[in-house]
């Protein structure tokens, strides 16, 4: 499982004349699982997103998290985190979840991080989407199951 996280300015996705409300204030979580994943990696995952201190502090120093600053998470399903650009110019994704499943997933992980954060905002899995995102720092981590060592 991967997780593209970007520090919020403001965002918001849309999709057929649709979309989510727009958010001020949080992270943007973009949500890709491997076809080796599990539901046994959504609880640490949540756990790792929710917590993670990416957001300044009083000193200046990122060392407060999404949920201490009471803030929004938006979650983007999407499978080209796991595109593999190897070979060619065109990326595989033989890497990637099967939709069915992923969607399955993703469902749940969007479940597990509504639990813990107040406001969750989502895009469309499957659909066609547009991201608006003004990313805030710039700050951008990259989280993922595997370097992380967790397995599901």
């Amino acid at each position: 499982m991967r997780l593209l996280i970007q520090r919020l300015g403001m965002a918001r996705v849309t999709w057929n004349d649709t979309g989510t409300e727009m958010v001020n204030s949080g992270l943007l979580a973009f949500v890709g699982f491997h076809h080796r994943d599990g539901a046994g990696l959504l609880e640490p995952m949540a756990e790792k997103l929710v917590h993670l201190r990416i957001f300044e502090d009083e000193g200046g120093r990122m060392n407060r998290s999404v949920t201490e600053l009471e803030g929004a998470l938006v979650l983007v399903p999407q499978f080209t985190l796991y595109a593999d650009c190897r070979k060619g110019r065109r990326p595989g994704f033989s890497d990637a979840l099967a939709p069915g499943k992923a969607e399955e997933l993703f469902a749940s992980f969007l479940a597990l991080c509504r639990q813990r954060i107040a406001r969750v905002e989502s895009g469309k899995f499957g659909a066609h989407m547009q991201v608006h995102l003004v990313n805030d720092g710039p700050v951008t981590i990259l989280l993922d199951s595997m370097e992380l060592n967790l397995t599901g």
